[in-house]
Order: C-alpha cells, then sequence, then structure tokens
C-alpha cells in the first residue's frame, strides 16, 4: 500500500467545538435536558463522540474535503444506527441518534457495499468503504456503515428500525463529492426529515446519505425516525422556566451599524406614539391602543386595512428612529424536528426600514426611496437540543430567506451568546460583520448589505413569550394576530427612481443594476408593508 495522505494538524475538523462556557444544571421541571427521549416504542439518545474511520482532505467545502466517524461511548443499552459525516472544513460538532427498544430494532441481515475510496486516484493508508445496511422484513435502515477494510462490517454492529418508526428524509446540506475518471460523481449528503414543522412527528438521526450522479439512489432505501409518543410536543420541550434559564445563557446580541438610524422598538411605543390604523375606502384613521386591541384579529392579507406612521412629519421622523433603550423582544417557541429540538424565534420590530444602498463595481449609490417602507419584522432563531439543552445552530433572517449557521462557525460574546450583525438600513441578519452583495456577485452589482459593530442589543434583557405550542396557555397579544400589513403600500417607478440617482453610471452599468433589482423580491425592494410573524411561512415550519 502506498502513504495516505494525512491530515494537516491545522484543519479544524482535528479539534472538537466546545461552547465558550459550560452549559448549566437547566431547572427541574420537564424531560427537558435529561439525556434521552421516548419516541413511543423507542429511545433515542444523543451521541456527539465519534471514532474517525477515514478522511480524505481534497474536495468538498473550501477544497478540504470531509471526515467519516463511527458514534463513540454509546450508552449502554443503545445502539448505533448509522454513521456520522462532515466537512473538514470546521470544527467537528456533530451528533447522531443512538436507538433502545426491544421490538423496534433489529440487526441487519446482509450489508451492500455501495461505494469504496480504492477508486481515488491517490496515495493511501486506508481506504474508506461505505456500506448499506440490509433490512429484515419490516425493518428499515436510518445510516449508513462505514469501514476501512472490504471485509463487511460486523451484523451486529448496527441496527435497523421497525418500519412504522420511520419517516421519510431529504438531502440536506452537501458534505462532500468526488468526480471518478470515468465521470461518475459520488456525493455525499447530510439528512433530514421531509416533513418539518411545529406538529410534524420526523426526527433527524444525524445520519448522512451517499448519491450517484446526482440520482435519488439510496436515498428510498433509508428514513429518518418517527416521534410516536402520546405526548410528544410537550414531555421534553421546555416548560417557561426553562425557557427563561435557556433565554439568560443563550440570547444572542444585536450588533447595528454604526450609521444606523431606524433602530427596533417596543410594539407598544410604536403604537403609543402616533401609529394609525388606516382602512381602505375611509380617510380617517384609528389611532392603535397600546395592546393593539382595536387591530381586526384573524383573516388574511387583503389590503384592506393597513398602519401607518403619524400623519405629522415631525412625529413621523421620530418614530421611524425607533427607541432602542425599551425595545423588546418577542418569543415563539417551536417544537421541531419531532420535539428532539426546541425553536426558540426572536422577533424584533422595527419603525421603519431605511433606503437602500448599492455597489456598482467600484461606485456606491443611494437608491432614494427604493427599500422604504414602515414596520420592518426579523427574527433569530436558536436551535436548542431537547435531550442535552445545548446550543447547535441559530437562524439569520435576510429580509424574505435567512441562513442557518451552526455554532462552530459563530462568534460567542459573554459566554454562550451569540453574535449576530443587522444590516444598515434594512435588518436582515448575519453571522459575520462586513458586506454581503445581493445581485449579481459576479459584475460586483447589487444591494449592499453592510454590517459593522455599533450599538447593541440584548435580546434577553427585554423580551416577551408572546406563543408556544408546547407551553399550553401563552396571552398571545391582539397585534399577534393582526393578519393585515404593518405598513402602506408604496408605488413608484423603478426607473423613474433610479434615474434620479444613477446619472453618474454609463447606460450598460445602468441596465444591469436595474436588471439586478427587479429581480429582487418585494420584501427588499420596500414596496409595501409586512405582514407580522404569525403571517410568515416560517411560523409554524421549519425556517426557509
Amino acid at each position: 500500500m502506498g502513504h495516505r495522505q494525512s491530515s494537516p494538524k491545522g484543519l479544524p475538523i482535528n479539534s472538537t467545538f466546545k461552547l465558550p462556557s459550560q452549559v448549566p444544571a437547566w431547572p427541574p421541571g420537564t424531560g427537558f435536558a435529561t439525556g434521552s427521549i421516548s419516541l413511543g416504542e423507542l429511545e433515542v439518545c444523543q451521541v456527539t463522540t465519534f471514532t474517525k474511520i477515514w478522511s480524505y482532505n481534497e474536495g468538498g467545502v473550501d477544497n478540504l474535503g470531509a471526515s467519516f466517524f463511527k458514534p463513540a461511548s454509546i450508552p449502554s443499552g443503545f445502539f448505533m444506527l448509522g454513521c456520522y459525516c462532515q466537512p473538514n472544513s470546521k470544527q467537528l460538532s456533530g451528533w447522531v441518534l443512538a436507538g433502545k427498544g426491544s421490538q423496534t430494532l433489529k440487526i441487519p441481515v446482509d450489508f451492500s457495499l455501495v461505494w469504496s475510496s480504492e477508486s481515488l486516484n491517490i496515495k493511501q493508508d486506508d481506504h474508506g468503504y461505505f456500506w448499506l445496511p440490509i433490512p429484515p422484513q419490516g425493518y428499515k435502515a436510518v445510516g449508513f456503515m462505514v469501514t476501512s477494510t472490504p471485509e463487511k462490517p460486523p451484523l451486529d454492529e448496527i441496527r435497523c428500525v421497525r418500519s412504522d418508526l420511520v419517516d421519510e428524509c431529504e438531502l440536506d446540506t452537501w458534505v462532500w463529492d468526488h468526480n471518478k475518471d470515468n465521470g461518475e460523481v459520488i456525493s455525499f449528503y447530510s439528512l433530514r426529515p421531509t416533513h418539518r414543522g411545529t406538529s410534524a412527528v420526523g426526527v433527524r438521526v444525524g445520519t448522512f446519505c451517499v448519491q450517484v450522479n446526482g440520482e435519488p439512489n439510496y436515498l428510498t432505501n433509508v428514513g429518518c425516525l418517527k416521534n410516536m409518543s402520546r405526548d410528544p410536543f410537550s414531555s421534553y420541550m421546555p416548560s417557561l422556566t426553562q425557557v427563561e434559564a435557556i433565554m439568560k445563557v443563550y440570547s444572542p446580541w444585536i450588533y447595528f451599524h454604526p450609521d444606523e438610524a431606524y433602530l427596533p422598538s417596543s410594539v407598544p411605543w410604536f403604537f403609543t406614539n402616533g401609529a394609525l390604523l388606516y382602512q381602505n375606502g375611509s380617510s380617517t384613521p384609528t389611532p392603535i391602543d397600546p395592546a393593539g386591541s382595536n387591530l381586526p384579529q384573524g383573516g388574511s392579507e387583503d389590503d384592506s386595512y393597513w398602519i401607518a406612521l403619524p400623519v405629522n412629519e415631525t412625529d413621523a421622523g421620530r418614530v421611524k428612529k425607533g427607541a432602542l433603550q425599551s425595545a423588546e423582544c418577542y418569543l415563539h417557541i417551536k417544537p421541531m424536528l419531532g420535539a428532539t429540538f426546541t425553536d426558540v424565534a426572536i422577533w424584533v420590530f422595527y419603525p421603519f426600514n431605511g433606503p437602500a444602498r448599492a455597489k456598482v463595481k467600484l461606485v456606491n449609490i443611494s437608491l432614494g426611496k427604493i427599500g422604504e417602507h414602515v414596520g420592518d419584522w426579523e427574527h433569530v432563531t436558536l436551535r436548542i437540543s431537547n435531550f442535552s439543552g445545548e446550543l447547535w445552530q441559530v437562524y439569520c433572517s435576510q429580509h424574505s430567506k435567512g441562513t442557518w449557521v451552526g455554532v462552530e462557525d459563530l462568534e460567542f460574546e459573554g459566554g454562550n451568546k451569540a453574535v449576530v450583525y443587522a444590516s444598515l438600513h434594512g435588518h436582515a441578519l448575519y453571522p459575520r460583520a462586513g458586506l454581503v452583495l445581493q445581485g449579481d456577485s459576479n459584475l460586483g452589482i447589487g444591494i449592499r448589505n453592510d454590517t459593522a459593530k455599533g450599538t447593541k442589543m440584548d435580546t434577553g434583557e427585554r423580551y416577551v413569550v408572546v406563543a408556544g405550542e408546547s407551553l399550553g396557555s401563552v396571552a398571545e397579544p391582539p397585534w399577534l394576530n393582526y393578519a393585515k400589513r404593518w405598513g402602506p403600500t408604496i408605488t413608484y417607478n423603478i426607473a423613474v427612481e433610479l434615474k434620479k440617482v444613477t446619472t453618474i453610471l454609463p447606460g450598460k452599468l445602468k441596465d444591469a443594476l436595474e436588471s439586478v433589482i427587479r429581480k429582487l423580491p418585494a420584501e427588499v425592494l420596500g414596496e409595501s408593508g409586512p405582514t407580522g410573524p404569525k403571517m410568515k411561512s416560517n411560523w409554524s415550519v421549519d425556517e426557509a
């Protein structure tokens, strides 16, 4: 055999991520953070220690390759359900579930070799071999096996799960792929339940899937788990007291740009400082009481009502700036991934979204009214393990979309409090300071999302729990069930607005900028005020 391409000591994968501070003992109450979760007839625990089986240091994220692991230190009575993999570009930070159940788990009847690294044209001491467990009748695999020798693994090293306890899964995050000399492409993806939401029962196992030439291939041979417990959405979710402890430990900091003029406020402050409710067909607006109890309730957005700034320009200018000193956050506690995780969605309200700015090559341009709208809702979501109470991911909303960020890719301050950055005027959230260009980065043309450390907000200082499917009776404020827009519809001609501000640009660049802007969603362009948190598509489903 030749010499294996060894893992450079500097690779992030060679160290294990740990939160900056030790996770505290959580207040007693429910089954939250007690180590294992009953899914009905099947009990599962989360394994975070691993033994490396095989790695390759090319391709994948940042061209650093990927590593494949077998779970180690599995508690007595529990069995492996599959192996784990992740890119070498980040610290080891994942998990897989192990299972325990007398009639719910069985050993496979055989293994099928789906791929090996013998075909890789590299020097290596060991090869990687990837095996699909062949389950007995009425059972299904939920993960693959990885070995460093061509012999089949022992049958009793892994377990298959009874089919009625298995749900559909889909490919999630790309981990690594390899192009073989014959043109065949082998890819590896993490897996997640196909159906995800506050009432969905699919449970993520933490395993991966092998894909050949972009085809579904083996995806139909594996699944995720189901939470079949009689009370799946409260037994292991945190109580209100435990939610308060979670916020004390993990509540993120939001940094605003030093030039930000449009800061958050509380919703009652916005109402008591002159916000007005308009009804279509009536020229007389109505003042809104502090709780929003005179707002129309339920229904859907149909342009029949909208909220606007005070009529007086001086008052309107003052309200636009918000009131950070008394601003509060609004929490939605969501059971997720079959209630094996808790999503703490932290919503922040801004009375006004400021004008956008564009970057065209080396030129920065203010876009006038483009991007302006009354009322702006953004949120950051903490994903907490119900097995341990540990923070695993943070979701940063960015206008109508957003991104999940693993804890290993976050900045922290003051212990385990993640840092996120709100973009100048638009308030989209990012995990790092700097410029994110929304448009055509290859041409160097797009909307600027500038972030930097200026004033900051501790989201745990003032907050209200406004909704929680697992918390029983949470008093929802009336404004939460207001389904109409939080700002008036603004109509303007994009071409006219661009003409005002792009006189310095050559015709081709002006056309290119207009083309980029017209492709942006309405949430970025600011053509109308947004709907509130409960009306967003991600209120009851997984973050998009």
